[in-house]
């Protein structure tokens, strides 16, 4: 299911209902409710309000998220002052497909997408007709075909590399079958694939170690996937939305990510 399927019922329910907006954009007191997904996202703002906030007098409510819709519909709602989860290719495929008004503030990780399999050591291994999972939101799924492509099990139709579906396969060499999955759904699915492309938060939650367990890996030079912090447009100026981005992207911030995830996550 694409996004718009998922997130219609809520903004529809959004709009019936009001804004729940009671949080900072209407009480400068009131703590930041920054939506989240758990890794790496969490533990990153986690250490951040644990350690850093309280020098620039910023109190922050971390809330966690287990998919990629409802960050954004709790932001456009007012139940959230901002998140931070998502790439500006997939904010913008949310905006496009639901309206809404979100404001990218800045970049602050990269984690690279993976090609993962407990059936096989290597590309090489992968079999004529093998079974693969990709992410069935356009954003995710378009990555994942770019890096089945990046390592020359496919080639996508010209022109359609950034929008690209499993309907865009031009060349298939291998006869690769494509199953399309939920993101949060593509580590549990390694039991019944031969190989499935799978995000960095979704695969360290698993278990999985990026940096040396999967079979490709997307490469961090002019990668447009970082993922950064994002909010509403009344919040964009905020003094504290600039605070916390601040901390997002400092040198302390990058030492505990390159410590804490051996390569797997990528400060930017």
């Amino acid at each position: 299911m694409r996004i718009r399927a998922a997130l219609l019922a809520v903004l529809l329910t959004a709009v019936g209902c009001g804004s729940g907006d009671t949080g900072a954009a209407s009480d400068p007191g009131a703590p930041l409710k920054v939506g989240v997904s758990p890794v790496p996202h969490a533990q990153v703002l986690q250490y951040v309000a644990d350690n850093l906030a309280a020098a620039k007098g910023l109190e922050i409510e971390v809330v966690e998220f287990t998919d990629y819709v409802q960050p954004n519909t709790a932001l456009v709602d007012g139940s959230l002052d901002a998140n931070y989860f998502q790439t500006v290719p997939y904010l913008d495929t949310f905006k496009a497909e639901s309206g809404a008004t979100l404001e990218w503030i800045g970049p602050v990780h990269l984690e690279p997408l993976g090609l993962y399999s407990k059936k096989h050591k290597s590309l090489a291994d992968l079999p004529s007709g093998a079974r693969v999972a990709v992410a069935n939101d356009a954003t995710n799924e378009a990555r994942g075909l770019q890096l089945l492509q990046a390592n020359g099990l496919i080639k996508l139709a010209p022109g359609k590399e950034k929008t690209a579906t499993v309907r865009d396969v031009a060349e298939n060499p291998r006869g690769l079958e494509f199953v399309e999955l939920e993101a949060a759904q593509l580590p549990r699915s390694l039991d019944d694939t031969d190989a499935s492309v799978i995000n960095g938060n979704y695969a360290i939650d698993a278990g999985l170690k990026p940096a040396s367990d999967a079979l490709a890996l997307e490469k961090a030079e002019g990668n447009p996937n970082a993922n950064g912090l994002v909010t509403r447009s009344e919040l964009k100026d905020d003094p504290r939305i600039k605070d916390l981005l601040a901390l997002l992207q400092s040198q302390e911030v990058k030492d505990y990510i390159k410590t804490t995830f051996s390569g797997s996550v990528l400060p930017v």
